[in-house]
């Protein structure tokens, strides 16, 4: 602003009135350096950046500056202000300031005087196995009082009492004091289901966590030795692009199926109609999920299908509806194996066995 104002530099520098501009702001940032401390003195973090929230007087003040000077070249007022914020509280803190993916976010609001503060989540990666069937995936707010709690849900605002969210989630909120977790998992199992094998990759959304450092050997040992319902593995820390990840992967599966038939069927049948199944499946989205999922067609893979003992085996691509593979869901998904026996066939018990893939 200097090279661009008709001023001699030492009477710049010389005045003394104070500046009209910010009021004298720039003299006074170490009480909001403080007012910054006191808010983050409760919180575990290595990555933190400052912004601004100007009052609408220092707006107007800086526009008539820019107007009156003609000036071509100006730092505006926020960023000189969330630079010399940040400058101070790095070498206070020893913590560093982060443009991208800061863990917390602090917020100067100067038009109402007060430092807001904004924890961004903690994410974390693994896989879990699900032993039990009746639990679902993520909580189940009950329909009739959305969460509120009522006569027919006990007052408890929960359709199902346990879920695998509430089952891992209860012991990673105390590992990291954080108010509340958001479960995103690889894809579901229904709640009749197990999940066995190698486990589904999920991670857990933990939101304002105030501890960051948590070992993560120990929370893993915390959460399978509490009960036996649910236990998880390979537990990692991540970030918001895993969760894309996660949700976007279509992970190939393995089923292991219980049917049952309203006629008998000999083996030799059996094995036979299972090797028709294998290849290229149309499904009409299943009638027992289309009041929530839009009513499409997909075409979906089996790579093999199989007989083994009193169970059958379906290794197929990611995102097939495998109950009514067996079922045909009065002819929405074709080939079935209702159909090509001539009998109908339906999922006693369901077990996912493996789900490929994962990070």
């Amino acid at each position: 602003m200097l090279n661009n104002t008709p001023v001699n530099a030492q009477d710049w520098e010389a005045a003394d009135e104070g500046c009209w501009v910010c009021g004298g702001l720039f003299n006074h940032l170490d009480s909001w350096v403080d007012r910054c401390l006191e808010q983050l003195r409760d919180y575990e973090f290595s990555t933190f950046l400052v912004g601004t929230k100007l009052s609408g007087r220092l707006a107007e003040n800086e526009e008539i500056l820019w107007a009156e000077s003609k000036t071509k070249a100006a730092e505006p007022l926020k960023s000189a202000l969330n630079r010399e914020l940040g400058k101070r509280i790095e070498v206070i803190t020893g913590k560093r300031a982060e443009f991208s993916k800061p863990e917390i976010l602090l917020i100067a609001n100067l038009a109402q005087d007060k430092i807001e503060l904004h924890v961004n989540p903690l994410f974390l990666y693994g896989r879990y196995k699900k032993f039990v069937r009746g639990i679902p995936q993520t909580r189940w707010p009950c329909r009739d009082c959305g969460g509120k709690g009522c006569p027919k849900c006990n007052l408890t605002g929960k359709t199902y009492q346990e879920s695998v969210q509430e089952l891992i989630g209860t012991y990673v909120l105390d590992a990291s004091l954080g108010k509340d977790t958001v479960f995103h998992g690889a894809g579901r199992e229904d709640i009749d289901a197990r999940m066995l094998g190698n486990g589904r990759p999920f991670v857990l959304e933990v939101r304002s966590p105030r501890k960051r450092q948590i070992d993560l050997q120990q929370l893993e040992h915390a959460v399978n030795s509490s009960q036996e319902k649910v236990a998880i593995c390979e537990l990692a820390f991540a970030d918001h692009e895993t969760v894309v990840k996660v949700k976007n992967t279509r992970s190939d599966k393995v089923y292991r199926l219980k049917v049952t038939y309203d006629h008998p069927i000999q083996p030799e049948e059996l094995k036979k109609a299972l090797l028709q199944l294998e290849g290229d499946v149309e499904q009409t989205t299943p009638q027992r999920v289309v009041h929530r999922r839009a009513e499409l067609k997909r075409i979906k893979k089996v790579y093999s299908a199989k007989l083994s003992g009193e169970y059958i085996i379906i290794q197929c691509e990611g995102g097939l509806y495998v109950k009514e593979l067996i079922s045909g869901d009065d002819r929405r998904t074709t080939p079935s194996l209702s159909a090509l026996l001539g009998v109908n066939a339906k999922v006693e018990e369901l077990d996912v066995m493996e789900v490929r893939g994962g990070l």
